[in-house]
C-alpha cells in the first residue's frame, strides 16, 4: 500500500485537509473514477491529507463495500502525496469497529472517530466507544467534536482520558468554542485542527496545527497559503488570504447542507460533472447552485480547472 508523505512534527495527518465529498452517478451510485480524479484534484490543488466517509461524503447513506472500495481507490491513487483518513463513525460501537478494520485493510493511514450520534450516550459511554474503535486496529485516531450533530459534547475530562489512548494522536474541533481550545491542547498534547472553515485563523491564534474543511474542496491552494503565510509568521498575509476566501466559504457552508454544496461548487470549478446525493440529502437546484457560483466568482474561483 502507498505510504502518506513525511509531515513536520506536529501535524500527524497534514495540514491542509477536505472531508471530501463522494461522488455519485446520477442515479446515486458511489463514482470511483470520478472519486480519484477528485483526489488527484485535491491533492494537486493544496491538500495533503483527505478525509474519506465524513458527514461530507454522505458516510450515513454509504454502505461498507462502498466505504472500503472508496479508501482503496484513493489510497491507490493519491496515498504516496497524501494522508488518507477513513472516517469510523457509528452510533453502534460493533458497526464502527467493523467500519474501522475495513478501511485499515483497505489502506486508510488513519481513522476518524466520531462520538456517538443521536443515541446520546454518556461521557463513559463515548470513551468506551471510542476506546473500543481506536484499539481495533493499529492506525493513528482523529477524534471528531462536532455536538451539532452528535447532540453531545467531548467533555474536557473525556478528551483527557482519550488523550492518554496511545493511537488518539488528534481532535478536529467543530464545537466553535476557539478559546477552550488553547488550555485543552496545552493540557493534552494533541494535534488540533480546525472543523470550521471560517474559524480557521481563530483556531490557529490558538495551538491549532491544521484545519479538516468543507470549502477547502474548492479553496485548498487558498489555504495551503494561509497556513504557510501563518507559519512564517506573516499573519496579516494570513488574513488578506482569508478574506479572500470569505465569500466562497459562505456560500458552501450558509444553509449548513455542506455536502449537497461542496458538489455543487466543484461542478463549477470543473472539478465533478454531477451534484448528485443520496437521499435524504438531494442535490442542489439550479437556483441553489447560482448563489454558489456567486460566492466563487466573488472569491475569484470561477474559471479553475482540475490540472
Amino acid at each position: 500500500m502507498p505510504m502518506p508523505p513525511v509531515t513536520p512534527a506536529g501535524r500527524p495527518f497534514g495540514a491542509v485537509l477536505s472531508a471530501m465529498v463522494t461522488p455519485m452517478t446520477p442515479d446515486g451510485a458511489v463514482d470511483l473514477a470520478a472519486a480519484v480524479r477528485l483526489a488527484q484534484h485535491l491533492v494537486d490543488h493544496g491538500h495533503d491529507g483527505l478525509v474519506l466517509n465524513g458527514t461530507t461524503g454522505e458516510a450515513p447513506t454509504t454502505h461498507a463495500p462502498e466505504k472500503a472500495d472508496l479508501v482503496a481507490a484513493v489510497v491507490e491513487a493519491v496515498g504516496d502525496r497524501a494522508w488518507v483518513v477513513a472516517g469510523a463513525g457509528s452510533n453502534d460501537t460493533a458497526h464502527a469497529v467493523r467500519m474501522a478494520v475495513q478501511a485499515a485493510e483497505a489502506g486508510a493511514h488513519g481513522l476518524l472517530v466520531v462520538s456517538p450520534y443521536y443515541s446520546r450516550p454518556s461521557q463513559d459511554g463515548i470513551v468506551a466507544h471510542v476506546t473500543h474503535v481506536a484499539g481495533s486496529t493499529d492506525l493513528p485516531v482523529m477524534l471528531y467534536d462536532v455536538p451539532g450533530r452528535t447532540g453531545v459534547r467531548l467533555a474536557e475530562a473525556t478528551i483527557d482520558r482519550l488523550a492518554a489512548h496511545p493511537r488518539v494522536v488528534a481532535l478536529k474541533d467543530a464545537t466553535g468554542d476557539v478559546a477552550a481550545a488553547t488550555a485543552k491542547i496545552a493540557r493534552t498534547g494533541l494535534a488540533w485542527y480546525c472543523g470550521d472553515d471560517g474559524l480557521l485563523p481563530a483556531f490557529l491564534a490558538h495551538g491549532a496545527v491544521g484545519h479538516v474543511g468543507v470549502a477547502s474542496q474548492v479553496l485548498g491552494d487558498a489555504f495551503a497559503r494561509l497556513v504557510a503565510a501563518w507559519d512564517a509568521g506573516e499573519t496579516a498575509t494570513a488574513l488578506e488570504v482569508f478574506r479572500g476566501m470569505l465569500p466562497a466559504i459562505t456560500a458552501l457552508n450558509g444553509d449548513g447542507f455542506q455536502a449537497a454544496a461542496a458538489k455543487a461548487a466543484l461542478v463549477e470549478v470543473g472539478a465533478l460533472t454531477s451534484r448528485a446525493t443520496r437521499l435524504p440529502l438531494v442535490p442542489y437546484t439550479d437556483d441553489e447552485a447560482a448563489r454558489v457560483r456567486d460566492g466563487l466568482r466573488a472569491a475569484g474561483l470561477l474559471g479553475v480547472v482540475p490540472a
